[in-house]
């Protein structure tokens, strides 16, 4: 008789059953219709996103409070909902014709309404990643506010620490503080976080804005507030969903209704029957790559192409980029800001306006049939799929579209390198379910070396979201023979919607082309590299435009 073998599994296996578990379990709880994300029903939530500790969350299973990771969420959630007890996700249910304001959050685009003191709506219009996304941070933020729960609350009568009154004290001031009375509540916080004086003062400012500089406090005291009420009250926070929201969403309304506008537009301006090229993009560098380099050659003279990108791309130059914007709308470009809900804004070039002798490719040969060109701002995750697949159909179920070509230029985490490489993938690998997308790319790594920016070419991870992962999971996709270059959200959904539309519905050209190229903003297998630890600054102008005027040199046959 052989002796039974003791299986353990390794840190990347527990971390790929935990972010199933996530997933299995918000699908379970968005088809319940609520539930309480500290309670009974949210511990399967909590236990996973522990036992994950993903990277971005960075000290989430100690009991000092993260806050690199909170600084990251609270970015990407509406202003006020740490004063939230009910948290309300919806579909567009007609909010924006009500007297209620909407709320964006700086880094998302949803729109979120305070209802009264207690509750919040988010309206989810981008499908299930959206749903995914929230419900992690929020997860995050309440296990964080637990923390800061422990620390205070001294009985289960109510009482709290001195630090405790002494924050409550400054936030309630509802004024500016002075440097002094700011350094005493910084003092009073980091007791309470666990943190050094000096990591609170590091970040504080981050988290203000001109109108609240000292939101910091708030947040912190918002937070406490609510989880010792959780705890002392029974006032647990509840999390639910709207039967709007559970009856419309994987039904592509809003992808429908935003395909339909763009093939109206075509429709109008007589595009339809012409070449089609879609870029998926952000709403600058293509019509900045082609049109601003001649225009503002006199307010730049002698300076590089990628000089006049960096100044477009800086935050007050509102000037130079209606100019530039001024001269595109001149000569061809329909601007569609979005009204459909999915917040994808889009921009057609029509070429057969264009004056190539005002623009940065006066070689282009377009042929007699002269492209069209469609930009889409980036899709969120599932959404990708949602808005490519109702691109590509017919228009009205018999006029067959011409595209020619689907390019996707995006960011994305690197597993190898370092903040603004570049990555060509030949190949999509779905986490979690190991579903394979191979394709052959129209650009290479050869195309881009020579320009001081490192490139690595291999099969790119889809994940679920850029908040469920962990570095010893992406370590293993890396270093056993998958192989992976680096993750992103979105490219195994276009592809998808291209696959099943060139080669089953025969909707669009069997021989259709496609660019995938990602510049990247973060590397999670790096300590300090993660996205928590700040944006790309003007590191990701130049392999931004490096990767659209590769696209477009292919689209113009620029030689």
């Amino acid at each position: 008789m052989k002796d039974s073998k003791h299986i353990s599994r390794t840190r990347a296996q527990e971390s790929s059953a935990a972010i199933e578990k996530m997933y299995i379990t918000m699908r379970h709880l968005f088809n319940r219709g609520f539930y309480k994300p500290m309670g009974v029903s949210g511990d399967t939530l909590r236990e996973a996103l522990l036992a994950l500790r993903p990277e971005i969350y960075g000290n989430i299973g100690e009991e000092k409070v993260e806050l690199n990771g909170l600084l990251y969420v609270i970015e990407r959630l509406p202003v006020g909902i740490e004063e939230c007890r009910f948290i309300n996700l919806t579909s567009d249910e007609g909010y924006s014709k009500s007297h209620f304001q909407a709320i964006v959050p700086p880094k998302r685009r949803r729109n979120c309404y305070r209802i009264d003191e207690e509750q919040m709506n988010v309206e989810i219009t981008r499908g299930r990643s959206d749903i995914y996304d929230i419900l992690t941070h929020l997860t995050f933020i309440f296990i964080e506010s637990h923390k800061i729960r422990n620390r205070v609350l001294l009985d289960d009568a109510g009482e709290v620490s001195r630090d405790w009154f002494k924050l409550e004290q400054a936030v309630s001031e509802n004024k500016k503080l002075t440097l002094v009375e700011k350094e005493k509540a910084i003092s009073h916080a980091s007791n309470i976080l666990g943190r050094t004086f000096e990591d609170v003062l590091e970040i504080y400012d981050a988290f203000g804005s001109v109108t609240a500089p000292d939101r910091f406090l708030h947040v912190i005291f918002w937070l406490g507030k609510l989880a010792i009420e959780e705890v002392v009250d029974n006032n647990k926070r509840t999390i639910t969903f709207s039967p709007i929201l559970r009856e419309r969403l994987g039904h592509h309304i809003h992808g429908e209704i935003w395909a339909t506008n763009i093939k109206e537009v075509l429709k109008e301006n007589q595009l339809l029957d012409r070449p089609i090229h879609v870029i998926s993009a952000n709403m600058h560098s293509v019509m900045n790559s082609i049109f601003a380099t001649p225009a503002l050659k006199t307010k730049f003279k002698d300076k590089s192409d990628f000089f006049i990108y960096e100044e477009l791309s800086k935050s007050g130059s509102y000037d130079v980029r209606n100019q530039v914007e001024d001269i595109a709308l001149k000569y061809g470009m329909i601007s569609l800001p979005d009204t459909s809900g999915t917040n994808i804004d889009v921009q057609i070039f029509d070429t057969a306006k264009i004056d190539w002798t005002k623009t940065s490719f006066p070689k282009a040969t377009i042929g007699d049939k002269k492209p069209v060109i469609i930009v889409m701002d980036y899709a969120f995750g599932e959404q990708a799929y949602e808005t490519i697949d109702e691109l590509l159909k017919p228009y009205k179920k018999e006029t067959l579209l011409n595209v020619e070509s689907v390019s996707i230029m995006g960011k994305a985490g690197i597993l190898e390198g370092g903040k603004g490489d570049i990555m060509i993938p030949n190949a999509h690998i779905n986490e979690g379910t190991a579903d394979n997308y191979f394709f052959h790319n129209e650009l290479s790594a050869e195309m881009f070396e020579g320009n001081d920016i490192a490139v690595f070419a291999g099969p790119m991870v889809t994940v679920l979201g850029t908040s469920l992962q962990n570095r010893d999971l992406l370590k293993f996709f890396h270093e056993s023979t998958w192989g992976i270059i680096g993750l992103e959200m979105e490219g195994s959904y276009y592809q998808k919607a291209i696959q099943s539309a060139s080669k089953i519905r025969k909707s669009v050209p069997l021989d259709i082309k496609v660019r995938y190229a990602y510049y990247a903003s973060d590397n999670p297998l790096e300590t300090g590299s993660t996205l928590a630890s700040g944006g790309l600054g003007t590191t990701g102008v130049k392999p931004t435009y490096l990767i659209t005027i590769k696209i477009l040199e292919q689209i113009f046959n620029v030689k």
